[in-house]
């Protein structure tokens, strides 16, 4: 039978290697939202991967929650993507709330278009940003969009039923939001722990 011997002494004596946790580069993306931007290991939106946000039902905060950064890469010239919105986009409210409307597009499509749309949008690289509501979307395809927001370093965000939360999913950040009471759930966040506590809905 071997021996006991400690672990310190191991280290001490050079015989084990420790590796060290890598930081993850700051995100150039900031949420808009100080206080879900402290909750990140980046500081902001992951770049260049698929952030899910899970939502009970329509209308509960999940546009006002990325309005801040649709404002911000319209402004910069950025094209934002729509992909099959469950409702049409209200254009002067968008206007009001700050977003360069030429730099906003609107795609049509059914299930399986939209998918193959999203994909394409995302690995063009002429997209700052592009939202997706997949209705039925597996592992497979989450992975297809991680994959592609990486090649076109592009921020996507999918809105995916709540029911969700409980499946294993390849995006780099889940947030859940809550209706009753109005809140954020980080679920998943590439490079650190989620925190446990939830958050004030944002953009109310």
């Amino acid at each position: 039978m071997g021996a006991v011997v400690a672990i310190d002494a191991l280290l001490h004596q050079r015989r084990l290697w420790k590796g060290q946790p890598s930081a993850l580069p700051p995100s150039a993306q900031p949420s808009g939202h100080a206080q879900l931007d402290a909750l990140l290991p980046t500081g902001g939106w992951p770049e260049s991967a698929l952030t899910e946000l899970l939502i009970p039902a329509d209308g509960v905060g999940e546009l006002g929650l990325l309005m801040p950064t649709l404002v911000r890469l319209t402004r910069a010239g950025e094209r934002v993507v729509l992909v099959a919105p469950p409702y049409l986009p209200f254009a002067p409210g968008w206007q009001a709330a700050g977003v360069r409307l030429s730099a906003l597009q609107v795609i049509e499509a059914d299930a399986r278009g939209a998918a193959w749309a999203t994909e394409q949008c995302l690995r063009s690289g002429s997209c700052g940003a592009v939202l997706c509501w997949p209705m039925k979307a597996d592992d497979r395809m989450l992975r297809r969009l991680q994959v592609a927001a990486e090649s076109g370093q592009t921020l996507a965000f999918a809105y995916r039923p709540l029911g969700e939360a409980g499946n294993p999913s390849p995006a780099s950040l889940r947030i859940a939001i809550d209706a009753a009471p109005a809140q954020l759930r980080v679920l998943k966040c590439r490079g650190g722990l989620a925190p446990p506590m939830p958050i004030p809905l944002l953009g109310e």
